[in-house]
């Protein structure tokens, strides 16, 4: 099998950046995204892509209109291509058996159907979305239910490891690139046309191939070992609250034993994005459709000590403002779920938000680069307990266009993204513009060098895993002599 055209169905924060490194990549390839949002197509066609990530719209502008093309035009895409990447979202089920757990898998059944109908002879099938276990085997069933006498349709894994922030450096620069297919010699065909394709700049040691099963569950593994890490250092960072402990010195020092390493071991307001919690739900619901309660606990546990932090960190808030946000005005500074990206899928920002809006809080939200119309919609989406509509949004959320707009007559600073740019704002200027005492919140321990310069300003600090002692600033005697201290307060 060789691979000229590839088309990727699904045009988002996957399939987008991926299939733009590989046209650029491999230039005798031709590379079409499609999509039916044609709102998005126009976006990745014009120079406002329609995700921020560093390093893309370079690539996207290298090879757009050379061997790169966004569609709308799903069919004749599918028809003509070699392989086809199936880059869907695969949200958790909000409803039925498996709801709020099991993926949803309607989006990945469509597009199989639509291959199985529009296809005819050798093509080869990629699921890169994140799925369950043996849902190829799930497609594979479609096409072999739909099959013809000149189609050969062969289903391959290759779940993405894309942390967004740094998704193009991980394409071009991968740990690993892990494909899944049939045993079968035309299984094995496949997997090595498509490993062909990532040998044009990836190193043949770091291409490993597996079974298509073993594929999918080493996705939902490693999602849910990074996970795991996050909510364990959370639950330390908690029991350094109470005892004095500085959680990142805690992690300093196991982080620098080689068995543990010091990735993922940042303390902070828990985990976000499109793939964490759907992954460890999906992993929760595997184990318990498979007899396995015991396992299914465990990893539940990754959840909940992720819901604990965010409300854990919401009722610090409240209790510091003297046990009552309502009517009060907070600047919450960052709603992203991390640095460098524009999306806030399971952000904790969004879980914090809803927490002080439940109280009565005023919040006023900036972040670079997320938009207005996603903050409100983010907070509008209400669930069963929450009682947050839209008229209790417009009231009580406004958006502000730059962080010292944001924080004007605040009562406190919520950071509850860790933008680099939050390191460098004039906190002076910041103080005096807002009401005293001034609270500032630091969910992301971004401010860890500033406590004595924001303290001696004025400031109350409350931080992650670890009691600030608060200091009042100098004051100077009314006879003008020397600055004298007053004692610390813990």
């Amino acid at each position: 099998m060789e691979v000229r055209r590839i088309c990727c169905i699904g045009a988002g924060y996957v399939g987008g950046p991926t299939c733009s490194v590989i046209a650029q990549m491999c230039p005798e390839v031709v590379v079409t995204v499609v999509d039916v949002n044609e709102d998005r197509i126009r976006a990745w066609n014009s120079s406002c892509l329609p995700i921020f990530e560093p390093g893309l719209q370079e690539v996207v502008t290298s090879c757009r209109g050379v061997n790169l093309f966004f569609s709308t035009d799903i069919d004749t895409a599918i028809k003509e291509a070699d392989l086809v990447f199936i880059s869907v979202n695969t949200p958790t089920k909000t409803f039925g058996i498996g709801k709020g757990r099991a993926a949803d898998l309607k989006y990945i059944e469509a597009c199989a159907r639509r291959i199985a109908e529009l296809s005819s002879g050798c093509k080869i099938v990629v699921e890169k979305s994140t799925v369950p276990v043996r849902a190829a085997e799930s497609i594979r069933r479609i096409f072999n239910a739909n099959t013809k006498s000149n189609l050969n349709l062969q289903v391959l894994s290759n779940p993405e490891f894309l942390a967004e922030g740094t998704a193009i450096a991980d394409l071009k620069n991968p740990d690993r690139v892990l494909i899944g297919g049939d045993e079968t010699p035309e299984g094995q065909s496949a997997v090595q046309a498509l490993r062909r394709i990532y040998e044009h700049w990836v190193p043949k040691t770091k291409i490993i191939t597996t079974n298509t099963w073993s594929s999918e569950l080493s996705k939902l593994a490693a999602n849910a070992f990074l996970a795991q890490r996050i909510s364990s250092i959370n639950s330390i960072s908690a029991l350094c609250e109470v005892t004095g402990a500085d959680v990142e010195e805690v992690a300093h020092a196991i982080g620098t034993d080689q068995r543990i390493g010091s990735r993922f071991l940042k303390a902070s307001v828990g985990f976000g994005g499109s793939c964490f919690q759907k992954d460890v739900l999906n992993l929760v619901y595997l184990c318990e459709a498979l007899n396995l309660p015991e396992v299914a606990r465990y990893w539940q546990q990754v959840i909940e000590i992720n819901d604990y932090q965010r409300k854990r960190f919401s009722s610090r808030i409240i209790s510091c403002l003297f046990n009552t946000v309502t009517d009060k005005k907070i600047a919450l500074l960052g709603f992203a779920f991390k640095k460098d990206t524009g999306d806030t899928r399971e952000s904790s920002s969004i879980h914090i938000s809803r927490y002080l809006l439940e109280e009565g809080a005023c919040l006023c939200v900036y972040d670079p680069k997320v938009k207005a119309e996603q903050i409100i919609q983010d907070l509008t989406q209400v669930t069963a307990s929450e009682k947050n509509g839209p008229s209790r949004v417009s009231e009580l959320v406004t958006i502000a266009t730059n962080p010292y707009e944001a924080c004007e007559n605040a009562h406190a600073i919520v950071i509850c993204t860790e933008w680099d740019m939050f390191k460098e704002l004039d906190y002076e200027r910041i103080y005096k513009a807002m009401l005293k005492p001034a609270f500032v919140f630091d969910g992301r321990r971004i401010l860890d060098g500033l406590h004595d310069q924001l303290q001696h300003i004025g400031f109350q600090v409350e931080t992650i895993g670890k009691r600030v002692n608060q200091r009042i600033p100098y004051t100077t005697t009314d006879s003008g002599d020397q600055p004298q201290a007053k004692k610390n307060k813990v």
